[in-house]
């Protein structure tokens, strides 16, 4: 079967700093780094990824890139006399994941505009950059588009700020779990099967697990009540 154009592009950016593309990543973000926080560009650095997201090459959508600073919250370090223990300087972190955060910014630059969605395109050591797709909801090519029409609705105004994008839901803890143990969803099956098995009994409080008969048999000598 013969591999898309797109199918070559992702490859890339399995290590987007190795090889010979690294070094044009590199040079990129040099420029990157002199611009301003917010930039509307042509067209999207990893187009594969933008097509997959919702990206249109039509009138109605926009690409705009956004420089986040990396790190956790700065405080101010205190010159009083106290421990470092209790200088209150480390240990504090945003919420909000930065991709969310640049998807607030690209929607305050252009508050006409809905964020549809973003995604990573690099980082140094002090900041990080993400490409937020944009959409027009009054826009005639976008109201008569089948699949972004959707984005016209009232409900959908302000989709960056009310966490409704992809990275608000993930932050908001709502993607589905892939069955990793620890999850709600592992949990939730777990308990399912044993109930299905007869195995856990929560007529109490604190809901406990029940001992097959045959390890009651041994342990109390066949004396089951």
């Amino acid at each position: 079967m013969v591999k898309s154009a797109y199918h070559y592009i992702s490859l890339l950016w399995k290590k987007p700093y190795s090889g010979e593309y690294g070094k044009t990543l590199r040079t990129r973000m040099i420029k990157w780094r002199r611009q301003q926080t917010v930039v509307r560009i042509e067209k999207p650095t990893r187009l594969d990824r933008a097509r997959s997201l919702g990206y249109k090459a039509k009138p109605g959508i926009i690409v705009v890139r956004v420089r986040v600073r990396k790190g956790g919250q700065r405080r101010p370090r205190p010159n009083k006399g106290r421990r470092p223990k209790r200088y209150g300087v480390y240990g504090y972190a945003v919420a909000k994941s930065l991709r969310l955060i640049a998807e607030e910014r690209a929607a305050r630059k252009y508050p006409n505009l809905e964020v549809l969605n973003s995604y990573y395109v690099g980082e140094d050591g002090n900041s990080k950059w993400f490409e937020v797709i944009m959409v027009d909801p009054d826009h005639p090519a976008i109201k008569s588009d089948p699949q972004l029409k959707w984005i016209i609705e009232s409900h959908n105004r302000g989709r960056a700020f009310r966490a409704l994008t992809s990275a608000g839901k993930k932050m908001r803890g709502l993607r589905k779990s892939r069955g990793l143990k620890g999850t709600v969803a592992y949990k939730f099956k777990k308990k399912a099967k044993e109930r299905e098995k007869k195995k856990r009994h929560e007529a109490s409080r604190g809901a406990r697990l029940i001992a097959p008969a045959d390890i009651l048999e041994k342990y109390h000598g066949g004396d089951i009540k």
